[in-house]
């Protein structure tokens, strides 16, 4: 038997036919095994574990999301209040002041003035 991998998940479709093939065992009436494993008792407290952990995994995904949902909310409200700050900034104290500057703009006397590109003519 091959080395399993347990580090992906496995397929909704082979947890389907797993689950389809214990209510199956469930109608055999007559079966009996010698290997701890394969007993029923184990079958159904594996199967009650997998139902168990899946539920907690929903609920925490749902928490996640709630989460991140509110972290990136929140990351949006604080840069719209500093481009907000920018603006009064701006306005107060205007865009050549260290005012500006401490804030992060570039003062406008110290911005580079655009060069017009000479067209050389192509001798040929």
């Amino acid at each position: 038997m091959p080395v399993q991998d347990k580090t992906r998940r496995l397929s909704s479709q082979l947890i389907s036919q797993d689950i389809t093939s214990l209510h199956g065992l469930q109608t055999i009436s007559t079966y009996n095994t010698t290997r701890a494993d394969a007993s029923v008792e184990n079958l159904q407290q594996a199967y009650q574990t997998m139902l168990a952990q899946q539920q907690a995994e929903t609920e925490k995904l749902t928490l996640y999301r709630a989460a991140a949902d509110g972290a990136r909310l929140a990351e949006w409200e604080f840069h719209n209040a500093v481009l907000a700050m920018k603006e009064v900034i701006r306005g107060q104290y205007g865009s050549d002041s260290d005012q500006a500057q401490a804030v992060g703009f570039k003062k406008k006397s110290e911005r580079k003035r655009p060069n017009r590109k000479k067209s050389v003519a192509i001798a040929s």
